[in-house]
């Protein structure tokens, strides 16, 4: 989980809105009409968002589409944190 230090109490703070269940399977991200792309792996996911690395994160675009394997269904995300090697998206309505 995602916790935060309250600097008030010094005790851990869950910041997601749910909790995540850990996985490992390959992701496709893709933009600019799918002519760009880069693959990584999911390792966590819940129902509105997943944790995403890559080698490298400097070209991941703000907004894509996403394929996680073993889903049907390509995802709309969308990046709400990253660190070098890593980023969290929000999956977007339609």
């Amino acid at each position: 989980m995602a916790y935060v230090i309250d600097l008030n109490t010094g005790e851990p703070v869950e910041q997601r809105k749910e909790g995540r269940h850990r996985t490992l399977k390959g992701a496709k991200l893709s933009f600019y009409g799918g002519y760009c792309s880069f693959e990584g792996i999911v390792r966590n996911q819940s129902q509105n968002g997943a944790r995403l690395d890559f080698g490298d994160t400097t070209g991941v675009p703000p907004e894509f589409s996403l394929a996680i394997s073993g889903e049907a269904a390509k995802r709309t995300a969308r990046v709400c944190w990253h660190s070098p090697t890593s980023v969290g998206v929000c999956f977007v309505e339609a």
